[in-house]
């Protein structure tokens, strides 16, 4: 028989034989990012924390859930750095990364060309602005031209606001055009349609996907999303080499599977992307 210590011996120098390649692996992705990040021990990431399922607040704690959580806290395990959300609304976003305030944006952000001019992206996720309405006016509202002639919200300051009046324009073409109502925000446009201001609104494809199985007797999705592009995670245009690192430790959360769980998790899994790309959004 083995004595007990000599097994205990062993078992440990076996333990310590397993964890010996993942730490090396960890220490070389680490030596990826930047010196002035590793000197700093922490990721500074902005996060605008309003937007189910990728960024909310949990009524019940408090704490932060979602997508775009999971997503960064698993980066920075997989590069061995700690992260510091900074939290902040989406309109503070551009100006923080520019300012050198934040090292990145973990708020989901569409790609667009014309952002570029500023920021560069990691992309990682489907996106589109997608129509959706309540319930009780589903029944008169059962496809997106129905909304031409009627009031829809979406916020102001994001993407969906022109592109909604830019597909009002085609779609719409010899009728009356939808209305499209600025608001300051994804909980303002819901607001306002639950109330009935609004015949309808448009938030992000998986903002709407969270609604309607949160609350499935609240809100009806209407028809394909109106828009189809890429979300990405910003960083100042001139910060490539952490926009690699940190695209690279993504790929590795595909290829492992950690990305798929948590796209799954979050009830998201339709809008998932196999391969990273770097500021491939379209217009």
């Amino acid at each position: 028989m083995i004595p007990f210590k000599r097994m205990l011996a062993v078992g440990l120098a076996m333990a310590l034989a397993g964890a010996l390649p993942a730490a090396a692996q960890t220490d070389k992705q680490n030596a990826a990012l930047p010196d002035a990040v590793r000197s700093a021990g922490a990721l500074r990431v902005g996060i605008e924390a309003t937007y189910p399922p990728m960024a909310y607040k949990d009524p019940a704690t408090n704490e932060r859930r979602g997508v775009n959580v999971d997503l960064v806290t698993a980066i920075g395990r997989d590069l061995g750095i700690e992260i510091r959300w900074e939290e902040m609304s989406f309109e503070q976003i551009v100006n923080s990364l520019t300012t050198g305030r934040i090292d990145f944006s973990g708020t989901s952000m569409t790609d667009l060309p014309a952002r570029r001019e500023k920021l560069t992206f990691v992309d990682y996720i489907t996106t589109g602005g997608q129509l959706f309405t309540t319930r009780a006016l589903a029944a008169s509202i059962r496809e997106a031209t129905d909304f031409c002639g009627k009031s829809v919200s979406t916020p102001r300051f994001t993407n969906y606001f022109p592109s909604a009046q830019a597909w009002s324009e085609r779609a719409c073409a010899g009728r009356q055009p939808m209305q499209v109502v600025g608001s300051n925000g994804a909980t303002a446009s819901r607001t306002d349609l639950r109330q009935e201001r609004n015949q309808g609104a448009i938030l992000g494809a998986e903002f709407v996907a969270h609604l309607q199985r949160t609350e499935p007797e609240n809100w009806v999705a209407v028809g394909k999303p109106i828009t189809n592009n890429l979300s990405g995670l910003a960083f100042p245009k001139d910060s490539t080499a952490l926009r690699d690192a940190i695209a690279a430790s993504l790929q590795r959360l595909i290829d492992n599977g950690t990305y798929a769980e948590i796209l799954k998790k979050h009830g998201i899994e339709g809008q998932a992307i196999r391969t990273v790309s770097i500021d491939a959004g379209q217009p």
